[in-house]
C-alpha cells in the first residue's frame, strides 16, 4: 500500500509538467502570432511539423526507460536528471531574439523541438511510474487522481499569474515580459520535479525479457492500446482546441477584458482570458475529486463515455450564447460545467493506460510500461499540435488579422470561426472519443481478472 506522501509526491510531478504544458497549449499560439511575430500559417506549420519528431522520440524514450536500471528504479531517476534542462528549455522557448524573420523562424523551430524532446525525456518516465508504484487497479486510479488534482493546481497557478507576470516585467505585448514570466514559472517547475523524485518510490520491479522488436510488435497487436491512443488523442484535442482559442476569443469577440456585474451584490469584476482559464482549472480539480467515486460505481469505460456525451451537449450550447452581460455569465457557467467533466475524464485516461500496461504484460509477456505510457505522451503532444495548428489555420482561412491595430474589428467570418472553435468543433472531437471508447474491451470485470492473474505470474 503506497503512502500519502508518495501520492502527494507523485502529484508534484504533473504539477510541474502541467504548469508548462498549459502555458504552451493556451498561450504559445498567441505568443507566436502577436509577440514573437510569426504569421499564422508559419506558426501553425511549426506546431505541427515539430510533432513528427515527437512521434519518434516518445516511443524511443519509452524503450530506453524500460531498460534503465539504477538504485532509484527504472523511471524515477529521470525526474532528477532532466529537471534543470526542462526548465531551461521552457525559458528559451519564450525568448524572442532581435533577428530577421527567417532567423527567428529557425530559432522557433529549434527551441520548440528541443523543448518537446526534453518534455518527452522527463514526462514519459514520470507517467510510466504509475505502472510500478502499485499493483492495485483501484489505487492506480487514486494515484492518477492525485496526479491530475496537482496538475490542475499547477495549471491554475500558472494561468492565473501568467498575464500579471507579463505585465509586471514589461507588458503583455512585450517580449521581455513573456520571457521573465517563464523564468518565474520555470524556477517553480524545477523545485517540484526534485520534490517528486525525493518523495516517491518504485515498489514493483519488472524486467523486459523480450527484444525491442518484439515489444513493438506486441504493441501494434494490442487492441486496447490502439483504442486508448484514439480516445486519449481526442481528449487532448478537445482541451487544446478550446483552450488555445480562449485568448483569441477574448481579444476579438468579448474584448480583452469584459466587465461583469453581480446584481445582488452590486459588485463588478473584470473577466479576462487568464481568469476564464483559471476558473476552468479550479473546476477541473473538482472533477478529479469526483473521478474515483464515479468510476467506482460506473466503471472507467462507462464514465468516459458518459463524460463525452455531456461535453457534446454543453459545447453545442456554447455556440448559441449571445455576447451580453447575461450571455457572458452563461459562458462562464458552461466553462465551469465543461471543466468539471474534463476533470473527471483526465485521470481516467492515465488509469486506463495503466490497465493496458497490465494487459500487455499478461497477454504478451512484455514489461513495456514505459513504451505504453510513451504513447500516452505522444497522444497528448500530437493532440496539442493538431489542436494548436488547426486553430491557427482555420483562423487564417477565415480571414483573421493577427497583426491588427488596437480597436480593429475582425471580419464576421473570423468571429464565427472563433465561436465554432469554442463549440461545434470540440463537440465533434467528443463524438470521435465515444466511438473509440465504445470499442475498448477492458471492462471493470476484465481488469480485475488481469490483476489477479498478474499477481500469480509475478509471484511465481
Amino acid at each position: 500500500m503506497a503512502t500519502l506522501k508518495e501520492k502527494i509526491g507523485y502529484g508534484f510531478g504533473d504539477m510541474a509538467s502541467s504548469s508548462f504544458w498549459k502555458v504552451f497549449s493556451y498561450y504559445l499560439p498567441i505568443f507566436y502570432a502577436k509577440v514573437f511575430g510569426l504569421n499564422l500559417v508559419d506558426a501553425g506549420l511549426l506546431m505541427l511539423i515539430t510533432r513528427v519528431w515527437d512521434a519518434v522520440s516518445d516511443p524511443m524514450m519509452g524503450i530506453i526507460a524500460d531498460r534503465t536500471h539504477t538504485r532509484w528504479g527504472k523511471y524515477r531517476p529521470y525526474l532528477l536528471w532532466i529537471a534543470a534542462p526542462f526548465s531551461i528549455c521552457g525559458i528559451l522557448l519564450f525568448t524572442t531574439p532581435d533577428w530577421s524573420y527567417a532567423a527567428k523562424l529557425v530559432w522557433a523551430y529549434v527551441t520548440y523541438i528541443l523543448m518537446m524532446t526534453i518534455y518527452t525525456a522527463i514526462n514519459v518516465p514520470y507517467g510510466s511510474m504509475l505502472g510500478v508504484m502499485t499493483d492495485s487497479p483501484k489505487e492506480k486510479t487514486v494515484f492518477s487522481s492525485f496526479r491530475m488534482f496537482f496538475a490542475y493546481t499547477g495549471s491554475f497557478i500558472s494561468l492565473l499569474i501568467w498575464e500579471p507576470l507579463c505585465n509586471a516585467f514589461g507588458g503583455y505585448d512585450s517580449a521581455k515580459g513573456w520571457q521573465w514570466a517563464m523564468i518565474c514559472v520555470a524556477a517553480g517547475v524545477f523545485v517540484l520535479f526534485v520534490l517528486c523524485f525525493l518523495l516517491t518510490k518504485e515498489h514493483i520491479h519488472t524486467v523486459s525479457k523480450v527484444s525491442v522488436g518484439k515489444d513493438l510488435k506486441a504493441l501494434v497487436k494490442n487492441k486496447p492500446w490502439l483504442l486508448m491512443i484514439g480516445a486519449a488523442l481526442c481528449s487532448n484535442l478537445f482541451n487544446t482546441v478550446r483552450g488555445s482559442t480562449v485568448a483569441f476569443f477574448f481579444a476579438d469577440v468579448l474584448g480583452t477584458k469584459y466587465e461583469l456585474t453581480i446584481p445582488m451584490l452590486g459588485v463588478s469584476f473584470l473577466l479576462f482570458a487568464g481568469l476564464f482559464l483559471t476558473i476552468g482549472e479550479i473546476c477541473n480539480m473538482i472533477g478529479v475529486a469526483l473521478a474515483v467515486p464515479i468510476t467506482d460505481k460506473l466503471g472507467k469505460k462507462s464514465t468516459f463515455i458518459m463524460v463525452n456525451i455531456c461535453l457534446i451537449v454543453l459545447s453545442v450550447l456554447f455556440f448559441f450564447v449571445p455576447v451580453s452581460n447575461g450571455g457572458v455569465w452563461t459562458m462562464l457557467v458552461l466553462q465551469v460545467i465543461i471543466s468539471i467533466f474534463t476533470g473527471i475524464q483526465s485521470p481516467l485516461v492515465w488509469s486506463m493506460y495503466a490497465d493496458v500496461s497490465d494487459y500487455a504484460e499478461l497477454e504478451y509477456k512484455t514489461a513495456s510500461t514505459g513504451l505504453i505510457f510513451s504513447s500516452a505522451s505522444m497522444a497528448q503532444k500530437f493532440g496539442g499540435a493538431v489542436g494548436g495548428a488547426a486553430v491557427m489555420w482555420l483562423l487564417a482561412a477565415c480571414g483573421y488579422v493577427a497583426d491588427a491595430e488596437a480597436g480593429f474589428v475582425q471580419p464576421d467570418s473570423a468571429v464565427t470561426c472563433l465561436r465554432m472553435l469554442m463549440s461545434f468543433i470540440p463537440a465533434l472531437v467528443s463524438v470521435l472519443a465515444i466511438m473509440f471508447a465504445s470499442l475498448y474491451p477492458l471492462t471493470t470485470k476484465r481488469v480485475a481478472e488481469i490483476s489477479e492473474q498478474l499477481k500469480l505470474v509475478r509471484e511465481a
